[in-house]
């Protein structure tokens, strides 16, 4: 279940971010009769997110046996390299996130309400496509016959609203520079498992070779329905007899990838966007008299949690966030 839960915070949480610094920005600058267009797109966007996952699940069910593993298996290895995509596009274009969400939004607002409503709906529909997509493959890689990978999704993207909401109200602070570091650490990870599950898939749809070439077969050692074994199927997921394949792949998409990402690196003067207020190098906290100007001025810092966010892992410590609304 943790795996899962990870997947619905991590990416419920990206797509609460982009929604406070909408609202933010239009609360901010007097425009609060553009939130109802604004929450009508992300409506939409949820909407059409969760009917993409629901012609997933009940969509591949009428398929054969084998073309529900050619289905399942493709589209575990697009769902890894979207995630991929998505957690190194975050690490290096989150401080960047803030100025183009509110330069979308002026340009939305000098066109019309049918613009604002787009501009919503594809701001959090990409996120949230991203995350059907990604949430059914691991669901079904680690589907133990149980509803305990879905709870666990949904924990994660309810907690990711109430910690959104608690941003953009300001009652929490948190560096959201090493939260996403070190998730994102973790779902690569996770999406290793996937990956893997995905091969298995085209291997039991006789696309590729070598189902019977088993790595190794620790069953034995480790029994699938012990509690350790669905605590490394939940977290990892971990099969105690995996193919040679599956051993190969999982390596040569983690032992790298994990390694990227956590390489030391800074957003250079000359690449990092300008923001409202540049940090200086030993700044970690908000100040609080920070805080009550902007509880006076009705917004929110928001989109400046977005911007603790650096390229690289040595960066990621030096900025706390603390949004105020």
């Amino acid at each position: 279940m943790f795996g899962n839960y990870l997947i619905g915070l991590r990416e419920g949480l990206e797509a609460s971010l982009v929604v406070c610094i909408l609202v933010a920005y239009l609360v901010k600058t007097g425009r609060r009769e553009a939130l109802r267009p604004v929450w009508l797109g992300v409506a939409a966007a949820v909407i059409l997110s969760m009917s993409f996952g629901a012609a997933l699940e009940f969509g591949s069910q009428e398929l054969t046996f084998e073309a529900q593993e050619a289905l399942g298996g493709s589209l575990s290895i697009v769902s890894v390299g979207l995630v991929t995509w998505m957690v190194f596009w975050m690490r290096r274009t989150a401080r960047h996130l803030k100025a183009e969400l509110h330069s979308k939004l002026d340009a939305a607002l000098a066109v019309g309400t049918g613009a604002l409503v787009a501009t919503a709906f594809l701001a959090v529909g990409r996120e949230g496509l991203e995350t059907a997509l990604f949430v059914w493959t691991a669901v079904r890689a680690s589907n133990d016959g149980t509803a305990d990978p879905l709870i666990g999704v949904v924990l994660g993207l309810l907690t990711a609203v109430v910690l959104g909401w608690l941003f953009y109200r300001g009652a929490l602070r948190i560096n959201l520079a090493k939260f996403f570091t070190w998730t994102g650490a973790m779902l690569v990870v996770v999406a290793a498992g996937v990956l893997a599950y995905g091969f298995h898939d085209l291997q039991e749809a006789d696309w590729l070779p070598g189902l019977h070439s088993l790595a190794f077969d620790i069953s034995s050692t480790v029994a699938p329905d012990s509690w350790y074994g669905t605590l490394l199927k939940g977290v990892f997921n971990f099969q105690p007899d995996p193919t040679w394949l599956q051993v190969w792949m999982w390596t040569l998409y983690l032992v790298p990838t994990l390694a990227l990402f956590l390489r030391p690196g800074r957003v250079s003067p000359s690449t990092a966007a300008p923001t409202d207020r540049e940090p200086e190098p030993h700044d970690t906290q908000v100040a609080p008299s920070a805080a009550g100007r902007s509880d006076r001025s009705g917004g929110t810092d928001a989109g400046d949690d977005a911007h603790g966010v650096h390229d690289g892992a040595r960066g990621a410590g030096e900025h706390s966030v603390g949004g105020q609304g």
